[in-house]
């Protein structure tokens, strides 16, 4: 008779059930694990073997056979273990079949049969819940899995207590929930000298999610800046808290099985691989773009990363979300992330600097922002010039407002954008809207459209520019509180898009 206990195979932030099958037949004796399993799968007869023999438990002298199904799914990864354990005690009788049957599982097993933790346990635990089925994961993955509500977590420290619990002999209370981690707001804008546009503009991006491109010569502080953006952004949504950690989860990264109410903030260095930033290696993990999900993108040195890694951020800037094909995987993943990147002027960096000409401008300029491409620049909602500081202005005492102040009005707005959202589907915040809801939402006034034709028609904006230069003026006219979008709400949008918007 098969024995059944059940696990998962990831595919992006989806965990597909897998169900572990085990017939012990007579013949010559043999472990074999079949249903296209990797390399770390099919070591696992051994480490089950030794953590069964740790428990004084032999083996009989007949064939075991584990079937992983379904069989033409790729199974990676050390977490099969467990379950792989689970089934095969189910069938020598040593834990009641029914109860493996109902059961998901995960866990990787050491050679003395303790329980070693492993990524994934949030996707595993939704799965577990939506099947009505039992988790069964190591001790340390027990208060991430917990976060589902829906789940009933059992997480034993050994295999020796696994099996205790299943036959009654100690029983192991349900996981609870880790802590969830609080906002840490270290860095204050009140802190910033001078950069009053770059902070506004910082204020507008955050509030509507919108990509924003900061240029200027180096120390002028836009590394600084884009650094004090944490602070400024609201917590996430219950919603939002588990969609990213299930991301995270997955990469682990989730610290105590504590999930993260604070936005990501992820600041990769241009040396960065494309598989880095936007997903793949080995089992198609995700990338920086993914782990950013719900929260910022900061790209310092922006024309320094590579060309094939900048072009592959056009895509999902625009979906939100990616697909990594590879020859044995094919995975999707979110990416709703705001990007904000930095760069020089030029190679230099003193372009636009009064007091330190560049030798070879205009030139150095042009070849060195010439590495964005246009359909990649077009994309960015606000590009604004940060200029040097002068030296008495640092003397100064601290002034402009504190980033709780600027977080209420960011918040105030969110929870505006969130009202008009509801009942939309995906939609969240003014830069997902597009077709006839951005049409509906963002539409200014007579004075607002006739500025924004002549804006179009003078610069030749494309559709998209055109777009995105309504959306950042629904968020600036949240900002205001405004239920309509007016004229100066139209005009500030427009300079920060267009460099020469003042000549309009």
């Amino acid at each position: 008779m098969v024995a059944i206990a059940y696990t998962v195979a990831f595919e992006g932030i989806e965990a597909r059930l897998v169900e572990v099958q085990c017939a012990i037949a007579p013949g010559v004796p043999a472990f074999s694990i079949v249903g296209l399993p990797d390399k770390a799968v099919s070591e696992a007869r051994e480490r089950v073997r030794a953590a069964l023999t740790a428990m004084a438990i032999a083996l009989p002298s007949k064939r075991i056979t584990i079937n992983l199904s379904p069989a033409d799914l790729p199974k990676e990864g050390s977490h099969f273990d467990l379950p792989i354990a689970l089934a095969l005690l189910a069938a020598l009788e040593i834990v009641p079949r029914e109860e493996a049957a109902q059961t998901v599982a995960l866990g990787e097993l050491s050679l003395d049969g303790t329980l070693v933790p492993v990524v994934g346990a949030l996707p595993a635990a939704m799965t577990a819940a939506s099947e009505g089925r039992m988790l069964l994961c190591p001790a340390a993955c027990g208060a991430e899995a917990a976060w589902v509500g829906a789940a009933n977590v059992i997480a034993p420290r050994s295999l020796a207590a696994m099996v205790r619990h299943f036959t009654g002999q100690n029983v192991i209370a349900p996981s609870v929930p880790g802590e969830a981690q609080t906002l840490t707001r270290s860095r204050d804008f009140a802190e910033v000298k001078g950069q009053e546009r770059a902070k506004r503009a910082l204020e507008i991006a955050a509030a509507g999610r919108h990509h924003l491109l900061l240029v200027g010569a180096p120390g002028s502080g836009k590394s600084m800046l884009a650094a004090r953006i944490a602070g400024i952004l609201p917590p996430l949504s219950p919603a939002e808290a588990l969609e990213t950690s299930m991301i995270h989860s997955l990469a682990g990264l989730l610290d105590d099985g504590g999930i993260n109410r604070e936005r990501p903030f992820r600041e990769p260095h241009h040396t960065a691989s494309m598989a880095a930033i936007v997903g793949g290696g080995r089992g198609a993990k995700p990338g920086e773009i993914s782990l950013a999900h719900n929260g910022v993108l900061f790209m310092d040195e922006f024309p320094e990363f590579p060309r094939t890694v900048l072009e592959t951020l056009r895509q999902p800037i625009e979906t939100g979300e990616v697909v990594v094909a590879r020859a044995n995987a094919h995975v999707r993943y979110p990416c709703r992330f705001m990007l904000v990147a930095a760069a020089n002027p030029c190679k230099c960096g003193y372009l636009t600097d009064p007091a330190r000409a560049c030798t070879r401008a205009p030139i150095c300029g042009e070849d060195y922002m010439g590495r964005i491409s246009g359909p990649l620049m077009d994309r960015f909602d606000l590009r604004v010039e940060v200029p040097p500081v002068a030296f008495q202005d640092l003397d100064l005492p601290q002034s402009g407002d504190s980033s709780a102040v600027i977080a209420a009005r960011i918040a105030a707005a969110r929870a505006r954008q969130a009202t008009r959202f509801a009942g939309h589907g995906e939609a969240r915040v003014n830069a997902d809207a597009e077709g006839h809801l951005l049409e509906q939402i963002a539409t200014p006034d007579a004075e607002g459209r006739a500025l924004l034709l002549r804006v179009a028609e003078k610069f030749g904006l494309s559709a998209r520019g055109y777009h995105r230069i309504l959306r950042v003026a629904r968020t600036i006219a949240d900002l205001d509180g405004s239920e309509a979008v007016h004229r100066h709400h139209v005009a500030e949008a427009v300079s920060y898009r267009l460099a020469m918007a003042k000549e309009v």
